[in-house]
């Protein structure tokens, strides 16, 4: 069994290629971009190095990837994807941005949680869509597409199977497709539980494309690699209507890197959870002694702490790097008005965290 090593080496982290340290003036911390500071699973290691000598890919019995997720779906959430479906893209934002070109048209409704993932929010509006902030089902009206991201980004949020049941019937009653972004499944604390969105209801399953990827959990997001499950049959022959690898493919260690996380790194990341939730205590300890109401929620999931820190102003987390020498998620990038918010990722060493959270209090 693998046992999993908390230690971080900021030095290593700093003198690489990740944008999370090395984008850093010297001397201030990094708890803003969602990677994991943690070294890669051991398996992933292996395996990587054993096609590092080898040229374009075989696969003799299809895809891996494909069949990797299949069997994960079912082994963790009870969750049978429908044969044939399911296409390998490079990352979620690709997948959203295919999502709509081929199911909505300029100016059409995008419905969304706010706040949300910033480059999510930027490809909506780039795509000539608009943004429509969701709090209910009922906001649906109207919506060509639902962005539904479950574990949530920024809050942690875990979605219950009522409240993914009663937008199932919003979506069913507005003929909304749905855009289900899974990519923190794995991440999601003891006493909550992940249920994909696909699995509410047949109906569900026909309208909803399920994306994910490997790369939070386990720490890969430099390798690129994604699958969208596709449920409605329109946007499948939308997709087969393009030339044959239009849409690129993730390269070879994408894939291996992704197999050998869905079938053979479940121990390392009980131990990341271990961390995690160590980490998640120790932030809820230290938001609890703040000297104003932070509206902080312990997240169901994700490794990512939403904090309200309006006393220090419109951009708190421009104040904090200047200031304490530590580099959070900027509250207005993921919507306008919660630009008070900083998001903190707590996905790191439990010294390294103790820093950034000691340099913080200091501060103020």
């Amino acid at each position: 069994m693998t046992v999993f090593d908390s230690r971080v080496d900021i030095a290593r982290l700093r003198s690489g290629h990740g944008v999370k340290w090395g984008a850093l003036e010297p001397g201030t911390l990094g708890a803003w971009v969602a990677d994991m500071d943690f070294p890669v699973a051991p398996v992933i290691r292996q395996r990587l190095s054993e096609v590092t000598d080898h040229g374009y890919p075989h696969w003799p019995g299809g895809d891996p990837v494909v069949a990797a997720f299949r069997d994960r779906m079912v082994a963790r959430f009870g969750w049978e994807p429908a044969p044939g479906r399911t296409r390998v893209f490079t990352d979620l934002i690709q997948i959203l941005q295919v999502i709509i070109e081929v199911a909505t048209s300029p100016g059409d409704r995008i419905g969304v949680y706010l706040p949300n993932y910033p480059p999510f929010l930027a490809s909506i509006a780039r795509a000539g869509r608009q943004i429509v902030s969701v709090s209910d089902p009922a906001d649906l009206a109207g919506c060509a597409l639902l962005l539904l991201v479950n574990p949530h980004n920024p809050t942690g949020r875990v979605f219950r199977r009522d409240e993914l049941a009663a937008l199932a019937d919003a979506a069913a009653e507005h003929d909304v497709i749905v855009l289900s972004d899974e990519i923190h499944a794995d991440l999601v604390y003891a006493g909550h539980q992940h249920v994909p969105f696909a699995s509410i209801s047949a109906d569900a399953a026909a309208r909803t494309v399920t994306a994910t990827s490997a790369t939070k959990a386990f720490n890969i997001a430099g390798l690129r690699c994604a699958v969208a499950h596709v449920g409605p049959a329109s946007i499948r022959a939308a997709l087969d209507r393009f030339p044959l690898d239009y849409f690129g493919q993730p390269s070879t260690h994408g894939r291996v890197a992704t197999v050998a996380a869905w079938r053979e790194a479940d121990d390392w990341l009980a131990g990341l959870m271990d961390v995690l939730t160590a980490n998640r205590a120790q932030v809820t300890r230290w938001a609890a002694a703040l000297p104003w109401d932070t509206r902080y929620r312990e997240p169901a999931g994700t490794y990512l702490a939403w904090l309200d820190f309006a006393p220090l102003g419109t951009d708190p987390a421009g104040l904090l790097e200047e200031k304490a020498l530590v580099r959070l998620g900027r509250g207005a990038d993921f919507a306008p008005e919660t630009a008070s918010f900083v998001r903190i990722n707590f996905a790191t060493g439990p010294d390294v965290l103790t820093q950034i959270l000691t340099r913080i209090t200091e501060f103020l």
